[in-house]
């Protein structure tokens, strides 16, 4: 098939044929049924993505490569933020984000075992995990209806000698009080972490300027897991305009190593065999030369070219989301004496991850959400709903230690107890976002 043509002409043709079938059997469009599945989310793509991924395994570099340099690049240049990191989830990324607070590099402000990080309970586990599994603690302040937010009253009283750090999750792309939560740092000199993952294309008014979500804190996370804003299939991002915290992010993620060469890369500082480090011999190869306890957390190269194509894409998802939010809450709007629509935070515009409902008194949420998933509308709770009544929390709570509650919980107990979401992903057409609007209002009556 190949014979007479170059290496490159038979990568063209390849990657030709790949666009055709992309186009024949994949993404046709079907005309929706009632009844047929609505999921919360899914994958939007189309040709570009699947090229990108073809291309990047004909290459067969497979680790971190020439697409990581541009998606890390291109994905830096979007969000207004000067360093990016591309890794292997968005679990991954919460890792290293809380991590690096730990590394001896930031002196007196590093995060040590028995301090304290605020944060809450209502939202997924992986932006309390690392922190718990470090031997920091976590200090648990309840939220706010209809933004399922952080209650910023509570930051003062959830505040102590111990504190170091306030680690939080933007909900369903809606973004907390960043106002009042960074002043709070600044105040008191701590570390603020950006759960980003569900929020990403959110923009906040801060101190009179617009900026994204997870560049307003000093480190900022994003997850490309297939339901999220955008996808490379599994695959994260930490992002920091603080050039030590970048440091220390990438050392974190490549095995903690000092070294900042790129993999196939040696010597890019010049003095891979002349420095003395720590008490090991003078001029010890510097690429295995190790100043944090890190991991091996990067993505390969095939995500990253599947995060290229989708990154193309981004902006149209993010208004996509929010046409489909405001129509279906324009939809729902003549239901709020049973239930309470989700409210955009003040100085924001969300890039909308789901669409919160939490049923008023006379609603019951197990019966609405029995009728829609019944009627092909996948739902969701709010991740954990109150994280500290999970069995993971169990020892913890017998041994009444590891975490603390400031005030009460009540609001994440509601959540918990009343809440649930759909999704508004930029693949649902008007159609199916009325359905939804129809079957959850003909759940209210049953």
């Amino acid at each position: 098939m190949f014979e007479n043509k170059t290496e490159a002409q038979a990568r063209e043709e390849i990657l030709s044929m790949v666009a055709e079938y992309a186009d024949r059997f994949h993404n046709q469009k079907k005309d929706f049924k009632e009844g047929d599945r609505i999921p919360y989310a899914s994958r939007v793509y189309d040709k570009n993505e699947m090229v990108n991924l073809v291309d990047s395994s004909l290459e067969f570099w497979l680790t971190s490569g020439r697409y990581t340099e541009e998606f890390e690049k291109k994905f830096g240049e979007y969000l207004q933020v000067k360093y990016c990191s591309l890794v292997n989830s968005g679990s991954s990324a919460n890792l290293i984000a809380f991590m690096a607070l730990t590394s001896p590099l930031l002196g007196e402000r590093r995060v040590k075992r028995g301090d304290e990080v605020i944060t809450v309970a209502a939202g997924f586990p992986t932006t309390v995990t690392p922190a718990i599994q470090y031997g920091a603690v976590p200090v648990f302040v309840d939220v706010t209806i209809p933004q399922y937010n952080i209650d910023v009253t509570m930051l003062e009283k959830a505040l102590s000698e111990k504190t170091k750090a306030v680690m939080l999750a933007h909900t369903l792309g809606n973004p907390f009080d960043l106002q009042a939560v960074k002043d709070f740092c600044r105040k008191h000199d701590l570390w603020l972490v950006e759960d980003n993952c569900d929020a990403l294309g959110t923009k906040y008014v801060i101190d009179g300027q617009e900026k994204f979500t997870g560049t307003i804190g000093d480190i900022g996370t994003s997850s490309f897991y297939p339901p999220h804003h955008m996808t490379m299939g599994e695959g994260g991002a930490v992002y920091t305009d603080n050039p030590l915290l970048n440091k220390i992010i990438r050392s974190f993620r490549d095995w903690g190593r000092d070294c900042v060469c790129p993999s196939g890369c040696d010597n890019l500082c010049g003095h891979r065999f002349d420095r003395q480090y720590g008490e090991l011999p003078l001029g010890y190869d510097h690429k295995y030369v190790y100043s944090h306890f890190g991991y091996n957390l990067k993505a390969t190269d095939m995500q990253a070219a599947v995060g290229c194509a989708q990154l193309e894409k981004f902006p149209s998802f993010v208004e996509r989301r929010r046409h489909n939010f405001e129509r279906l809450r324009a939809a729902l709007s003549d239901c709020e004496d049973k239930l309470i629509l989700p409210e955009a935070a003040p100085n924001s515009a969300p890039s909308w991850f789901g669409f919160l409902i939490t049923c008023k008194e006379g609603a019951d949420r197990n019966r609405i959400v029995r009728h829609v998933e019944e009627k092909g509308v996948q739902t969701r709770m709010l991740f954990a709903g109150n994280l500290t009544r999970h069995p993971c929390f169990d020892e913890m709570r017998k041994e009444k230690k590891g975490y603390h509650v400031v005030g009460t919980l009540e609001n994440t107990d509601r959540i918990m107890a009343d809440t649930f979401w759909v999704g508004v992903y930029p693949g649902m057409t008007d159609e199916k976002i009325d359905y939804m609007a129809k079957v959850i209002k003909e759940g209210l009556v049953l």
